[in-house]
């Protein structure tokens, strides 16, 4: 599977980023709390270096609460970085964040006594939310669909901290195909970029797997069937999805069911777990150095049959 949405403003927010770096203090990501890792930006990763970074895991009252406290725990313990949960339904939550931000930079103010941080995420993760409960203001526009801000700000909080608020940004290849479809389940990618069929079914199977109560509690099935076409054609019977000669029509019976999930309608749901990454890491860095090395091959390969045709 390969996502083939990058528009070209993402393009010019990551070269924006590089320069904004080394102006800034501290780096505040905000990641959706249902899929910490997969809406964990690596490029941020890559640029940060070692200036101190807050992870805002958004959303969090979407999230599966017992998962979330796995993700703090890992990103505090194991990766060595503040981790908070958050949602905008808890405004408190998001103010607090200006305190935390002064007691990591302490002493660090410039002459006019402010201290610089850039928010950064990527689409739909909540990040304009965020930046107006800050200011107190509708200074960001928010909105359901994906990569709504387009531009880079400097907001003036008042309160002694600057915020450099950037536009939405994914990475132009995504190596690990279940983040792909974990990012396109929550939203995160725009509908026009991948199959919802496909991702409908993937979900499925992750909740058949982990939340199977959940899903007897909303479809009030006794018993689950053991596969995710099976479980889409029950719901789909159940909710009158018919096409033509009485058959399911899968694309709307899936859009039914990515709905439900992201509107928690079905219940609280995270899609990752840390134990589950590190193992499919691991998939995708034996991966990632097979390709090198058959690179490496045809590499080595090209070069003889150049040098076969030209003796």
């Amino acid at each position: 599977m390969s996502i083939n949405w990058f528009p070209g403003h993402m393009n010019k927010a990551i070269r924006e980023i590089k320069e904004l770096l080394p102006k800034v203090d501290l780096i505040i990501e905000v990641v959706d709390a249902r899929i910490p890792f997969s809406s964990a930006n690596p490029v941020i990763e890559q640029f940060r270096g070692n200036k101190p970074c807050i992870k805002l895991l958004n959303k969090s009252d979407l999230a599966d609460p017992v998962v979330t406290e796995l993700w703090l725990d890992y990103w505090q313990q194991q990766q060595g970085v503040k981790a908070i949960a958050v949602s905008s339904q808890r405004p408190e939550q998001i103010r607090s964040l200006v305190g935390l931000c002064k007691n990591i930079l302490h002493g660090k103010e410039n002459a006019l006594g402010n201290l610089t941080a850039m928010i950064t995420g990527i689409p739909n993760v909540g990040k304009s939310t965020i930046i107006n409960i800050l200011a107190g203001k509708v200074i960001a526009k928010t909105g359901n669909e994906p990569a709504i801000t387009k531009g880079q700000q400097c907001i003036n909080l008042h309160n002694g901290l600057l915020l450099y608020d950037t536009p939405g940004i994914l990475w132009p290849k995504i190596e690990n195909v279940q983040s792909g479809y974990r990012l396109a389940a929550t939203g995160a990618i725009k509908e026009t970029a991948m199959n919802n069929e496909d991702v409908a079914v993937f979900a499925v199977g992750y909740f058949l797997k982990t939340y199977p109560e959940l899903l007897k509690q909303r479809f009030k099935l006794d018993e689950l069937p053991e596969t995710e076409i099976e479980f889409l054609d029950i719901v789909g019977k159940q909710r009158g999805c018919l096409g033509g000669g009485g058959h399911v029509d899968f694309h709307k019976i899936a859009n039914i069911v990515l709905q439900e999930f992201r509107n928690i309608v079905i219940g609280r749901i995270s899609m990752e777990r840390p134990e589950d990454i590190e193992r499919e890491m691991i998939i995708v860095q034996q991966l990632r150095d097979e390709k090198l090395a058959q690179q490496e091959l045809n590499k080595k390969q090209r070069k003889k049959d150049f040098n076969t045709r030209n003796r």
